[in-house]
């Protein structure tokens, strides 16, 4: 893997290896076709996508706004744009019409380009209310501009200004002069505790970040990558840069919950994702099991005890399993467990990079027992994503985020926070000196505000210290490690654990409706609207049995006393989730204060 190119020149470094390879697999907006760019059409656009932009105006170290789902234009414009030195900011596709307001003042952008129709209507709504905005360029063709809007022009029409690259001399005058010192991105965190805040990361920063993941992520150029998290994530915009890098094909999925028919449409090797993501296959692989024949039931538990213990119980400890247990995995593994991963498109897996929340040990145990490599890891915006990961065929401890990369400094407080040193630590955030000055330690050291320690050369986590609740029996909760072995449980979509200063833990539950509708079917339960059913004596004495049994190994103060079932989820709109779906307690608090005080009625 190369990994000197400066990102300016990446895209075209790359085409004079690769040439007329594919590049990118992708659908056109609205489309279902699945489509193919090479490397030379791919570079060949962002150079016109780099003239067009010093054509509009564009300054080195400019900062311009893209707010959009992923799509192939997304990538193009971030490429373009550091091919002239400009600064990107990536807007998540569902940012309200406030959080865009913020950011585009806060960071003076003129030129917005925007996805969809919902995108730019937030747009066009928001303009007057930005005083620096000049331009909105839609990369959808099938948007409807408003008659009134003088300011928004369609994408293929700003490519004009990029024809025949008139100013490709200034273009790589300006890569010549490209500095690691530059601004590559400023990425606004989702603000689970409040205002968002844009956390600079430089192209330094970025080329550190690929040299030390390099070494311990094996990403090919045989790879094809299903990108599926949103580019605007630092874990997934990290991980697709550092696949160009090596050269890998990128499967641009534009809608997140088309996920699993992209996969079996394209067959990926790998793809980074979220626990949030094999929850869902661990609970729809169980789902068909319990709905199987008793001798196909049998077989398959039979086989993912023999994957646990091949995997898990030898493997992960870098012991090599017997041969009589060796040659039975090996016979399960090319008949039941294959179909299980043909099922989910993932007939040639290699490896699956998962970070983001805590990874419930139920499910990381049960996604290698069928034979997928997941590798667990941990980082965070300020970090450039990674921190620490498992190395693919190294022994690694199920419970653990994996074994730092090269170059970081972990260092753990009295307090138990990890601290942070290293090239690929962020300096700071934009504009606020005083959250800058408040993030770090008299010696340096970046506060994540994750507790957590070191054993054997691996980083586990904790908990997130700002999360912590403290009940008012005085003892310690950590809502996350508790919702994240609740989350397993096929009924259970959502769900907010409540303790801070109370007496006991309840939670409020958001159901799979689906789910519950079909319990109620089988079992006779009548009901006339989701709030009778979400209340009904038989499915919560259903859903505690469920919940007493996944619980059974926490201490009794963290087990969950009393639970509330809500009947419609929680939602962004109301403030309740982030746009990366971490939950805003304190909103939640609010929103849910008569129904939160009912619990702990005696």
């Amino acid at each position: 893997m190369q990994t000197n190119f400066h990102m300016s020149v990446l895209v075209h470094e790359q085409a004079k290896k690769y040439g007329n390879r594919e590049m990118l697999i992708y659908q056109d907006f609205g489309g279902k076709e699945w489509k193919t760019l090479s490397w030379n059409e791919v570079s060949l656009t962002v150079k016109q996508v780099s003239n067009a932009l010093l054509n509009m105006g564009v300054k080195v170290q400019e900062n311009i706004g893209i707010f959009s789902q992923n799509s192939v234009q997304y990538i193009e414009c971030d490429f373009a744009a550091w091919g002239v030195r400009a600064v990107t900011i990536p807007f998540y596709a569902t940012s309200s019409e406030q959080q865009i307001q913020f950011m585009v003042n806060d960071a003076k952008i003129r030129f917005l380009f925007v996805g969809e129709q919902e995108q730019y209507d937030k747009a066009h709504r928001v303009f007057s209310l930005c005083p620096t905005l000049e331009r909105i360029i839609v990369f959808d063709p099938a948007v409807s501009i408003s008659d009134t809007d003088s300011s928004a022009i369609y994408f293929s029409d700003f490519l004009q200004l990029g024809n025949n690259l008139p100013r490709q001399t200034e273009v790589e005058q300006l890569q010549a002069e490209a500095s690691f010192d530059d601004i590559a991105n400023i990425l606004y965190t989702s603000g689970t505790t409040g205002d968002s805040k844009g956390v600079i990361l430089t192209h330094g920063q970025f080329n550190a970040a690929m040299v030390a993941n390099s070494k311990c992520v094996p990403v090919t150029d045989s790879d094809r990558i299903m990108n599926f998290l949103p580019y605007t994530h630092v874990f997934e915009r990290g991980w697709a840069i550092l696949c160009i890098y090596a050269g890998a094909t990128l499967i641009v999925n534009t809608h997140p919950q088309e996920v699993q028919q992209s996969m079996r449409d394209t067959h990926p090797t790998c793809m980074s994702a979220v626990p949030r993501f094999w929850e869902k296959v661990y609970m729809g692989v169980m789902d068909k099991i319990e709905h199987s024949s008793a001798v196909q039931r049998k077989l398959f538990l039979h086989a993912l005890e023999v994957g646990r213990r091949h995997n898990i119980e030898y493997l992960s400890l870098g012991k090599k399993p017997p041969m009589a247990l060796h040659l039975e995995y090996e016979v399960l593994n090319r008949t039941v467990f294959s179909l299980v991963r043909k099922e989910l498109g993932l007939e040639n897996a290699h490896f699956f990079p998962t970070a983001g929340a805590a990874v419930s040990a139920h499910v990381e145990e049960f996604v290698h027992s069928i034979g997928i490599n997941m590798i667990v890891g941990y980082g965070l915006t300020e970090s450039l994503a990674t921190v620490s990961c498992d190395h693919l065929g190294d022994p690694y401890t199920v419970g653990s985020v994996g074994i730092p990369i090269e170059g970081i400094d972990i260092k753990v407080s009295e307090e138990g926070e990890i601290l942070l040193k290293g090239p690929t630590i962020t300096k700071g955030y934009y504009n606020r000196e005083d959250l800058t000055k408040q993030a770090f330690t008299e010696d340096g050291y970046f506060k994540t505000g994750d507790a957590g320690y070191m054993k054997d050369g691996e980083l586990f986590l904790t908990e997130r210290i700002k999360d912590l609740f403290k009940t008012s029996n005085g003892k310690y909760i950590a809502p996350q490690m508790i919702e994240s072995k609740l989350l397993v449980d096929k009924f259970i979509d959502q769900i907010a654990i409540i303790a801070d200063q109370r007496k006991f833990v309840s939670a409020l539950i958001i159901p799979v409706y689906s789910l519950l509708e079909e319990y109620a079917r089988e079992h006779g339960i009548a009901y006339d609207s989701r709030e009778q059913l979400c209340t009904n004596p038989q499915i919560m004495q259903m859903m505690k049995e469920r919940i007493d049994t996944l619980q059974q190994q926490l201490a009794h103060y963290e087990q969950v006393k009393r639970f509330t079932l809500l009947p419609n989820p929680l939602s962004m709109a109301k403030g309740e989730l982030t746009n990366t779906l971490k939950i805003r307690r304190r909103v939640l608090n609010e929103n849910y204060k008569e129904l939160i005080d009912a619990m702990y009625v005696d």
